[in-house]
């Protein structure tokens, strides 16, 4: 958590404001990828891609 706290901080101190909506999409998609592992959805995720 301390990583996410200082890489927050340290783009708000260089006023780096366009890379949040970047990291939350691949935040997003990282988070769909290990969620949809083994799962029924797998298939369907993989055909958008």
């Amino acid at each position: 958590m301390s990583f996410i706290k200082e890489l927050f901080a340290y783009l708000i101190a260089q006023k780096k404001f366009w890379l949040f909506p970047l990291i939350m999409l691949f935040a997003i998609i990282g988070a769909i990828f290990v969620v949809s592992q083994g799962s029924v959805v797998a298939p369907f995720i993989y055909t958008l891609f």
